[in-house]
């Protein structure tokens, strides 16, 4: 038997008889196309990290890549253990050469791979073959928000938009995180996002993709509160104004709710990697979907002021 990189043990004789799982075929092409995809974007992301404009870029896409070259590994295993044979890995994805054109691609590419992954997963039966696809597949979602993060602020020096690692930066910057340190940063960010909202309604008014989504933001922070009683861990202070400045515009605004949802979705990717119990992770998935709404509402009104 073979335990992958994910923890997980994989026993060829896993169902219904002798190498049965061997014969399927089509499991055995799904995971060799796998293999190429990971092989190519394993070149591709060195390729991207060498033309990155930043450090802090060049620094998570050199992460990306460990995450990928992690997938190829167990994701080669599982092929030995199906057919008895090594891989025979080849290029089938050409990597651009100009950076932004890179970065767009592999925005793309992680898209799509996220949804075969948890496509194999769906027809997998062996559990841990399902196992390891469905958490290859959130490592290329998390994947997709860095690149989007990158492809709408290119030359942003991407950890070091808040002071002392507050909120969604402090938690995509940490090394490990304990249960406490996710609900902290959780909550961190939520201020964040009220005090964001608050100083942009001083200055520009009641704009109402603003009020929507600020309201929605302290139902998160209720939600969250609840945890922190549940769990029996001290709530933290708010002082997330000392982190918040006001933007030049309301184009620049919107601008600022894209790069704070990006970092929210991005955190909560991270977290949910974790073993976690169910209700703390249904709080989190429900958090990480609204975020996904509220980055396509600011994205929407960003457009507006680009095309006008």
């Amino acid at each position: 038997m073979y335990r992958n990189q994910y923890g997980y043990t994989f026993n060829p004789y896993g169902y219904d008889g002798y190498f049965r799982i061997q014969n399927d075929q089509s499991l055995v092409k799904d995971v060799e196309k796998a293999i190429n995809g990971e092989y190519s974007a394993i070149a591709c992301y060195n390729k991207l990290a060498d033309l990155a404009p930043t450090q802090q870029a060049r620094q998570q896409i050199y992460e990306v890549r460990q995450d990928e070259i992690r997938h190829y590994e167990a994701f080669s295993n599982i092929y030995k253990q199906l057919t008895g044979k090594q891989p025979s890995p080849k290029i089938t994805e050409p990597c651009p050469d100009q950076y932004m054109d890179g970065i767009e691609a592999a925005f793309v590419d992680e898209q799509k791979t996220t949804d075969f992954y948890y496509e194999i997963e769906r027809k997998a039966q062996d559990l841990s073959i399902k196992e390891t696809f469905r958490q290859a597949g959130a490592d290329e979602q998390n994947h997709a928000v860095w690149f989007l993060y990158f492809l709408s602020f290119p030359q942003r020096d991407h950890f070091q938009v808040r002071q002392q690692d507050y909120g969604a930066a402090g938690a995509l910057s940490a090394s490990s995180l304990t249960f406490a340190d996710m609900l902290t940063y959780a909550i961190q960010d939520e201020y964040l996002a009220q005090a964001r909202y608050e100083d942009i309604r001083r200055e520009f008014g009641d704009i109402q993709t603003f009020v929507r989504i600020q309201e929605a933001e302290k139902r998160h922070i209720s939600a969250l509160n609840t945890l922190f009683t549940r769990y029996q861990i001290p709530i933290p202070s708010d002082d997330a104004s000392q982190y918040v400045s006001t933007p030049d515009s309301v184009k620049a605004a919107y601008a600022a709710g894209v790069q704070g949802e990006i970092e929210n979705i991005s955190m909560y990717e991270k977290f949910l990697l974790y073993d976690l119990p169910e209700d703390v992770r249904t709080v989190f998935t429900q958090l990480r979907n609204a975020s996904l709404n509220h980055l396509a509402a600011f994205r929407r009104g960003l457009a507006r002021f680009e095309e006008s």
